[in-house]
């Protein structure tokens, strides 16, 4: 079996214990959970904050009208939902959508940085404000980073952390479409720069390091 084969299959094993995780109580309201969806050998992942309405529904990431846009803003730069992996930080949509809390972050982040280590990304896109927070470490707003990379190490890899703002923000502020495509656009150059700070990217599979799992190696204030 080859090393795609046996992460995509691993991703698998991940999904079915996710499907039965009761570790928080976000559990006890969902209809679905949103495991994450796409190509196991991606090299560019994108993270957003947690499900709405439509993703607990499906139990698909990102879709009704911010995953059309997403859809359409990797068309933009040649790539398809098909060739990039999407999840979420937390696999279930917290009530109202309203922003998840530290307990249920600390219960389900393992599980991404489980995903994180199987995928093995060159570079993670981090979709809006939580998402960036977290996964880089520092408080900084995503009006202040957006566009600018950041090497990290998350699961064990070595990949560029590089923070957008969230598609639904376009829908609210058509003005936004404009920067999120000028972010996007420079994507492509990310992931054909070689992107692993610290080390040639290994594509051999390894068993998911416990969480937290994020270091940081640069500062996102300096940009």
């Amino acid at each position: 079996m080859s090393d795609a084969a046996l992460r995509a299959q691993a991703l698998e094993g991940l999904a079915e214990r996710l499907r039965g995780c009761t570790r928080c109580p976000l559990s006890e309201g969902r209809t679905m959970v949103v495991v994450g969806a796409g190509d196991p050998d991606a090299d560019l992942m994108f993270i957003g904050e947690a499900p709405g309405a439509n993703e607990d529904r499906t139990g698909l990431p990102f879709v009704g009208q911010a995953g059309g846009l997403l859809d359409g803003l990797l068309g933009g730069i040649g790539l398809s939902r098909e060739q990039v992996f999407i999840a979420n930080v937390l696999k279930c949509r917290p009530p109202g959508n309203r922003d998840p809390r530290p307990e249920e972050i600390a219960e389900c982040r393992g599980f991404l940085v489980e995903q994180v280590a199987l995928v093995r990304p060159r570079v993670i896109c981090a979709l809006g404000n939580f998402a960036t927070r977290l996964l880089s470490g520092h408080p900084d707003g995503i009006g202040r980073v957006h566009g600018q990379p950041l090497p990290i190490t998350m699961g064990g890899v070595d990949a560029i952390l590089y923070p957008v703002y969230h598609p639904v923000a376009a829908l609210y502020t058509r003005a936004m479409l404009g920067t999120l495509q000028e972010d996007f656009a420079r994507i492509p150059s990310l992931l054909t720069a070689g992107s692993a700070p610290a080390s040639p990217r290994s594509r051999a599979p390894r068993p998911a390091p416990a969480p937290p799992g994020v270091e940081a190696t640069s500062q996102l204030g300096l940009f």
